[in-house]
């Protein structure tokens, strides 16, 4: 583990410690969670971008053609 010293408003600060204490953890926890949470949705999202750019409308055009055009089945509607 490493130590990160962060300087926080005081009100942002104690909102943090009413929050950890909801959760019943640590502020050290709170933020280290809320630190990892916001590092997986910025890695998620550059992945779907790199996904997306990889893909074509000409290719999903190609494939969407192979489904039959059929009505859904009974369990399928709304």
């Amino acid at each position: 583990m490493s130590v990160l010293s962060l300087r926080l408003p005081k009100s942002l600060h104690e909102q943090l410690r009413e929050v950890a204490q909801e959760e019943g953890i640590s502020v050290n926890q709170f933020i280290m969670l809320a630190a990892a949470e916001k590092v997986a949705a910025l890695s998620a999202f550059e992945y779907l971008e790199k996904r997306a750019n990889r893909g074509s409308r000409e290719t999903f055009l190609e494939i969407l053609s192979k489904v039959p055009d059929v009505e859904p089945e009974a369990c399928d509607t709304l």
